[in-house]
């Protein structure tokens, strides 16, 4: 047989036997060819499904289509902060808002290649065992969440990367890139960004909420991230949100659908509505009169998938002429183009991500990073007359109190998956001291009220007195703040649907507080929460305070680095702490008038980019030309120095502020650059940023992004502007307005 013959023969084998891995259909049908274009493959698929099985497979839980082999598969997955809610181990990471508190886009990029890593060695297992369809088990993971955290309030904010839209983007694309890989035929796994768009609370009302922002506000703070994800990151997935925009369902939404996200960013993936979003429809906008109108018209909008029970009525709409089946097979070449991507209908040694197993998950290296990533999360907010880093060698007893000191189920925050091992404080303490430190473990009260066991705030008092310092580990939990349906105390006093009502720390922890200052010993506060605490009586009376948010599987030990010294922290705030309640405006007001660092003008407790060290930074002049023209590139350098007398990290903030603009909405300064670097005492590094048109550019009344003719301020340090902690150095730009976007 000559050599062509042999090929044509081996080609015709490989299309009768060509199986997914895991299923055993040997049928010679072209959409298993793996040497076919993927597009000829898909229409192939759908040109044999029936329009009952086309519309079958359009919810989340797709069934098989056994006289085909199809198998069935469920795309309701979660990956928030590692593989959530599946019965197996996995590694566990802090929750997103402090894992954006790390400053560190590598870090994160690492985390989600674990995440996904982890996920495929379950999905590998279940498509060899032929066990596909169960929930939880896929490879459509629905994060990250890069909604903007605007409003500290709400329950779902500890989920996102702050409330800043560069930060947020740039984070959620690392992850993005960690999750999917890097292969160029193969997803490693799919992420999805979420929820498009303007979506952040309340969470009581967003099933029927209609969200109508300026132009202004939509395009420089709700949509850049989105836009960062899907133009440059090229996330596979979107999904759309629960409440209206401009009263249209954000799931039946032409503008953001149809016109932005397909016409103006050429999305090529998918778009899930959140869960029984489409029933929202007409149970609770009332925008459509059944159901039946409420599916056709989000398909034609554009929602391809429903997460629900409804798309089933696809089916009458086509026979009602809402919609025809060319529109649904639209939908259903976009669904099947992510499964065949990620190898569903391949053989094994075809896909590179099908031979990762079971070896890989909760590996020393990646209990390894969560570790890391916990201690890059820490924020330490006060540290009166350098109380911290702890002497392990002075102290001989210390008085460990608070409901968190030893509440692993508050490290893990929502939406997370089960480590082997969750290290609380408590249990750090004893590990690491136990038989050098005396531990005095008191739970001494609980998140929102008193202990039930007698004893009284001056007894625990009495007891921690007699101790060298005393840590107290507080805060709340994913019980007091999350997702409606999750989470229901969070006002502390009454049911908030997940959303709080207050900033305070609950009262009940800052009465106790009050009684540990009066026996004289130092006072150390550690904070858990998915948000910001005001702090008001803590930043004036505690020696030093920690914020820790959900710090996942390995917070305890983070935290006791920090404390004693083990680890320089070097977190910092994704969030503006305000001074109190009363600086929030209407929770509703989706305006960002006197809203995040960019826009609040009053004073703050701790500003957005803030975090203390162990040591101290200095930096050198910035170098920059001094004339640029629009539609050019600009480098930003200066020299970083750690000129105290510790190792540590430094995360370099870069922001801009154009002082003689007429815009008067735009921002006070926005954060255009970030690094995060490590200096050990006495070293330095030069530090460069290249500015794009993009990041010199200014959003418009009517939501264009347009460099202009002006001078600009460039500031470089380690948090916001701020003369005697960083450089400033101006920028002169000239020529025609150049449009970005």
């Amino acid at each position: 047989m000559n050599t062509k013959k042999k090929w044509i023969f081996l080609t015709l084998l490989m299309s009768i036997f060509s199986i997914g891995y895991g299923q055993g259909q040997n049928k010679n049908y072209p959409f298993r060819n793996p040497d076919l274009d993927m597009e000829v493959r898909i229409k192939d698929l759908i040109s044999r499904l029936t329009l009952e099985e086309k519309v079958s497979m359009m919810k989340h839980q797709s069934p098989a289509i056994d006289r085909l082999g199809v198998p069935a598969y469920n795309w309701w997955n979660e990956a928030l902060h590692g593989v959530a809610r599946t019965s197996e181990i996995v590694t566990v990471f802090p929750q997103a808002i402090g894992m954006a508190a790390t400053f560190d886009s590598d870090a994160l990029q690492k985390m989600g290649d674990i995440v996904s890593s982890e996920g495929r060695a379950l999905f590998n297992e279940d498509l060899r065992n032929g066990k596909t369809g169960s929930i939880y088990r896929g490879l459509t993971y629905w994060t990250p969440n890069i909604n903007i955290f605007r409003d500290p309030r709400w329950g779902r904010g500890q989920e996102t990367y702050g409330e800043d839209p560069y930060l947020t983007g740039k984070m959620g694309s690392a992850i993005v890139r960690g999750l999917e890989g890097n292969d160029p035929k193969y997803l490693k796994a799919v992420a999805c960004a979420k929820h498009y768009a303007v979506h952040s609370g309340p969470e009581h009302n967003r099933h029927s909420f209609d969200v109508q922002p300026s132009k202004y506000d939509l395009w420089d703070t709700y949509l850049p991230a989105f836009r960062e994800l899907i133009t440059k990151a090229k996330v596979h997935g979107v999904m759309c949100a629960y409440n209206r925009l401009d009263g249209q369902p954000c799931c039946g939404n032409s503008k953001l659908l149809s016109d932005i996200l397909h016409n103006q960013w050429n999305f090529d993936g998918y778009v899930t509505s959140d869960c029984w979003a489409v029933s929202d429809f007409a149970q609770f906008h009332k925008t459509h009169a059944n159901n039946t109108e409420a599916v056709s018209d989000a398909l034609l909008s554009g929602t391809d998938l429903e997460c629900g029970n409804l798309y089933q009525l696809l089916e009458q709409g086509v026979k009602k002429g809402l919609l025809s089946e060319r529109d649904i097979n639209v939908s259903l070449t976009r669904l099947f183009k992510i499964l065949f991507k990620i190898g569903m209908f391949d053989p094994a040694d075809r896909v590179p991500y099908a031979s990762i197993g079971r070896e890989v998950i909760d590996c020393d290296a990646h209990k390894k990073h969560a570790y890391e990533m916990a201690q890059k999360s820490m924020v330490l907010l006060e540290n009166k007359k350098n109380v911290l880093p702890l002497n392990d060698s002075k102290i001989k007893r210390i008085a460990l109190i608070g409901p968190n000191a030893d509440n692993g189920h508050t490290q893990l925050a929502n939406y997370f998956g089960n480590p082997s091992e969750i290290i609380t404080p408590y249990s750090s303490l004893q590990k690491r001291f136990g038989g050098k430190i005396k531990v005095d473990y008191m739970k001494g009260v609980n998140i929102v009220d008193k202990l039930k066991d007698g004893s009284s705030f001056a007894q625990v008092a009495a007891q921690a007195k007699k101790s060298d310092v005393i840590i107290f580990v507080g805060g709340i939990s994913a019980d007091y703040e999350g997702e409606a349906g999750d989470a229901g105390a969070g006002g502390y006093s009454g049911f908030a649907s997940g959303d709080r009502t207050t900033i305070a720390l609950p009262p009940v922890q800052t009465e106790l507080l009050k009684e540990l200052k009066k026996t004289g010993r130092p006072l150390i506060v550690v904070n858990m929460s998915g948000s910001i605490m005001d702090f008001q009586w803590e930043s004036q009376n505690a020696d030093a305070i920690l914020q820790a948010w959900y710090g996942g599987q390995a917070a305890g030990d983070a935290i006791v680095d920090v404390l004693f010294g083990k680890y320089n922290p070097s977190g910092r705030m994704p969030l503006t702490t305000y001074m109190s309640d009363k600086d929030l405006p209407a929770f509703e007001d989706y305006s960002m008038e006197n809203r995040t660092y960019r826009y609040f003008k009053g004073a703050v407790r701790y500003p957005f980019g803030y975090g203390l060290s162990y040591t101290n930074f200095s930096y050198g002049p910035l170098e920059n030309d001094s004339v640029l023209q629009t539609g050019a590139n600009i480098q930003v350098s200066t020299i970083v120095k750690n000129i105290g007398n510790r190792d540590g990290d430094e995360v370099v903030q870069l922001y801009l502020v154009h002082p003689e603009d007429n815009n008067k909405r735009m921002p006070i300064h926005s954060l255009k650059g970030f690094k995060r670097i490590h200096l050990n005492k006495g070293e330095f590094a030069k530090v460069s940023f290249t500015l794009t048109p993009e990041e010199l550019a200014l959003t418009d009344s009517d939501g264009n992004l347009t460099e202009s003719a002006k001078k600009i301020d460039i500031y470089i340090g380690g948090g916001q502007p701020n003369k005697s902690t960083g450089s400033f150095n101006s920028l002169t730009i000239q020529g025609e307005p150049y449009k970005v976007f």
